[in-house]
């Protein structure tokens, strides 16, 4: 990702009969569902100028979750991309999509809107334990037309705008691997058909195409790994050479306890450029700069980490983003707000670990911000609620977005009344409080906006 200064750049809920790009409109009593933590409705932070908007007073203690309804993506601030449908997607009306991914770059002169994210195939109504492969979405603006990339010329005879795919492993030739052994489809009793890819994200760097997504937790390897294309946007893709034994980074003990032991690395990876160089992201708080030639990382064990102020005690975070903005970095996580009761019977919001008597509500999206992409990062604040593992882009006129999906796994979105509505290609205005208090918000409502411009 590039310098938000310097260019363009990059990680409707639809009910019945309201259309593919309806607007996103807070449920009703959404705010009531659990009450805020208690936070000080107090003035513009220090050194924050009237020309902006003001940062809030944040949540006490720090890890304490901020709800408040400003920060829900909502009809006056977001909206589901109008995909292009595919067979798969027509009954449900629009795209079902988790790790939304949207950017928008500037090629042969002119911007070009990317999409892509987490599918299912028909017949699942999750993305797994088996999922197709990644599919990719292209437009001249953010309002569309949205259209599958073609890929016609690349596979005639595979489903339009599938970029890549476990199913695609009858390409590899010597010397050219599409996919890797420990990517390809596996089975065994317990889940019948497994392997699945997680979490794309798609870049343009130096005239190059690539992709950075995740062998989930089905694979036979679970981690990161990067695709090259070869051609255009609609590739044909091949797997870079880091990447043809394992996943990015050492192995270690995670995920369900389905998984083999030492298949499980570093998920959620993503890709960090500024000038000529480029930086592997990895969950939660790793990092790696990538060899000039970006067949691999230059660091491949003992990866150097972000410089944070955890939580205490710190739970499990995913989905890590740094998104460049005039200057400063943003390190962007998804984490769940989980609500327990208080001493005095009131609800308490916090990124905590999991607990009895902790329930999982949102999957938020939180955001530190530091002057160098090592950090030291500030503490970390609430930056979107609902609007977890996403990422941040700016649009081609400079207005600021993030992505959203909401989160049917857990949570206020998993609720039966609302279920149908999550798993969504969400897009939601950002604001940003200026050069001294450097933060980014979902557009927050007139309380948070203050003086304008």
């Amino acid at each position: 990702m590039t310098d938000a200064e310097y260019g363009l750049h990059r990680r409707s809920l639809l009910a019945g009969a309201a259309g593919v790009g309806a607007a996103f409109t807070l449920p009703a009593g959404a705010a009531q569902a659990a009450p805020a933590v208690a936070a000080p409705a107090a003035p513009a932070a220090a050194g924050a100028s009237r020309r902006y908007p003001r940062n809030w007073p944040d949540p006490e203690p720090y890890g304490a979750a901020d709800t408040r309804a400003d920060l829900w993506p909502r009809d006056d601030n977001a909206f589901v991309l109008p995909l292009e449908l595919r067979p798969r997607d027509e009954e449900r009306g629009t795209v079902w999509m988790r790790d939304t991914y949207v950017n928008c770059f500037v090629v042969d002169g002119r911007p070009l809107y990317v999409a892509t994210g987490t599918t299912r195939v028909p017949g699942l109504d999750v993305a797994g334990p088996w999922n197709d492969g990644i599919f990719v979405w292209l437009a001249p603006s953010l309002k569309g037309p949205w259209r599958l990339a073609d890929t016609t010329r690349v596979r005639p005879g595979a489903e339009r705008g599938k970029v890549w795919s476990p199913e695609f492993a009858g390409e590899n030739r010597p010397g050219r691997t599409v996919v890797a052994p420990w990517q390809e489809y596996w089975h065994d009793e317990q889940f019948g058909k497994r392997g699945q890819a997680w979490a794309p994200e798609l870049h343009y760097f130096r005239g190059t195409w690539y992709i950075v997504a995740c062998m989930g937790d089905h694979s036979r390897k679970v981690g990161s790994f990067m695709l090259v294309s070869e051609g255009g946007v609609e590739g044909p893709y091949r797997l870079i050479e880091g990447n043809l034994e394992k996943p990015f980074g050492d192995s270690f003990a995670g995920g369900p306890k389905f998984i083999e032991p030492g298949a499980y690395h570093h998920i959620d990876g993503g890709l960090f450029s500024e000038g000529d160089d480029a930086w592997l992201v990895l969950h939660n708080d790793l990092y790696a700069k990538f060899r000039d030639d970006m067949e691999d990382i230059v660091t491949t064990t003992d990866l150097p980490r972000f410089q944070q102020t955890p939580y205490s005690p710190e739970p499990y975070l995913e989905g890590a983003y740094v998104f460049k903005y005039r200057g400063k970095y943003h390190l962007v996580h998804a984490a769940w707000d989980r609500t327990s009761v208080n001493a005095d019977g009131t609800v308490r919001h916090a990124y905590d670990v999991p607990a009895t008597g902790r329930v999982q509500y949102q999957y938020d999206a939180i955001v530190a911000v530091a002057d160098r992409f090592e950090g030291p990062y500030a503490e970390r604040y609430t930056a979107g609620v609902g609007a977890g593992h996403n990422n941040f882009f700016v649009d081609h006129r400079g207005g600021l977005w993030a992505t959203y999906f909401l989160n049917p796994a857990a949570g206020y979105w998993s609720g039966a009344s609302r279920v149908a509505q999550a798993a969504v290609p969400g897009v939601v205005r950002l604001e940003w409080t200026g050069p001294a208090d450097g933060r980014l918000y979902v557009a927050r409502g007139p309380e948070g906006h203050g003086d304008r411009p």
